[in-house]
């Protein structure tokens, strides 16, 4: 397959750059096998699911993985910026780093205003233990564990989506904006932002019509926004990222199956989850550890009935992925009507509901 297959043109007065108010309000285009499309609400969730159905959340929560600080060599200072990616240790993250080539083993960076604060965490140093051939480095703080997590909240700001970012700043409402409803476990740099949709409100209406609702964990890292540079699809390497399917809500999803209900994942990450944790037949295993599964047009999908997931970059992995779920001629058809239509586009934008296209 060729990159240029999953191209098209936005008008950038679409990207949203703030969510709906309430989050509910979103719009939602509902994808039909087959390609068919109806304009709906996020609000009409309950009405398009049925009893026994079982939404799949990722309950990851990001953290403040955007830091600011100051290389120091030799006695010579010079500003640098981190975006944290992936955790590799109680101390040590890697890291994508700006100016990064200039960077060299054994620096050491201290980020954000050190004279202002008296206290230990408030201090955020760290030495540069090692750099690949793609830019990115190896940071080992100096604090560990929940103290390295208390200086990075206190020190980082919000990672916004670059196309975000480049129009606005992030500020205080990102911190909550940012965050789905069930956020729980630290560890993304990008929110799984299908979930940023759903409200208490929408919660209980979806379980008093039936619908069960089930969390895993994937931490989303900073790869979700790289480019796909190679221009034949098959030769993209995906970065890893960690997650956890637990056995219990492993068991629920397939009793959820068997008694006919679907299985409908919120966002591209709890796909991408259930697929790594699914055998061949589709039944779901419980899962720990990390995935780089890539899936594109022609990948067997096995774990998940119906996709829940905002409009997506050109050229992306996840319009790959969405197109592997819903047909790749359905996507184009889709984003051309939603792009006529007004809907918004990227992480605060509005979302689609897809049910699979079997052999898609």
């Amino acid at each position: 397959m060729d990159l240029a297959d999953f191209d098209f043109a936005l008008p950038e007065d679409r990207i949203a750059l703030r969510p709906a108010s309430p989050r509910d309000a979103a719009r939602l285009l509902l994808i039909e096998p087959g390609g068919g499309l109806a304009d709906r609400s996020i609000g009409d969730l309950p009405g398009l699911l049925r009893p026994g159905d079982a939404l799949v959340f990722n309950d990851t929560r990001v953290i403040a993985a955007r830091l600011f600080g100051r290389r120091t060599r030799d006695g010579v200072g010079v500003a640098v910026e981190a975006m944290l990616h992936r955790r590799l240790g109680p101390a040590r993250w890697a890291a994508f780093m700006r100016p990064g080539k200039r960077l060299r083993i054994g620096d050491r960076v201290v980020f954000g205003e050190t004279t202002d604060r008296a206290c230990l965490i408030g201090v955020l140093a760290a030495t540069v233990a090692g750099k690949d051939a793609e830019g990115g480095v190896i940071l080992a703080f100096d604090l560990a564990g929940p103290d390295l997590d208390l200086a990075i909240a206190d020190r980082g700001v919000m990672p916004l989506p670059p196309y975000i970012a480049a129009r606005r700043g992030p500020d205080e409402r990102d911190r909550t904006d940012y965050q789905t409803l069930h956020a729980r476990v630290d560890g993304s740099v990008a929110a799984p932002t299908a979930g940023l949709h759903f409200t208490p409100a929408l919660m209980a209406r979806l379980a008093a019509r039936g619908v069960s609702a089930h969390f895993v964990t994937l931490h989303v890292g900073a790869g979700t926004f790289l480019p796909v540079r190679a221009e034949r699809v098959e030769d993209h390497r995906m970065h890893a990222e960690w997650g956890e399917v637990p056995a219990k809500v492993a068991a629920s999803l397939n009793a959820a199956r068997a008694a006919g209900g679907r299985v409908v994942c919120v966002g591209t990450t709890s796909l991408r989850l259930l697929e790594s944790a699914a055998d061949e037949t589709g039944a779901i295993g419980a899962f720990s550890g990390e995935t780089a599964i890539f899936i594109t047009p022609g990948h067997p999908l096995r774990a998940a009935d119906g996709l829940i997931t905002n409009f997506h970059l050109p050229r992306s992995t996840l319009i790959m992925l969405v197109a592997a779920f819903a047909g790749l001629g359905a996507v184009r058809a889709a984003y051309a009507h939603a792009i006529q239509a007004g809907y918004r586009f990227y992480s605060y934008g509005d979302a689609c509901l897809i049910w699979r296209a079997r052999g898609g």
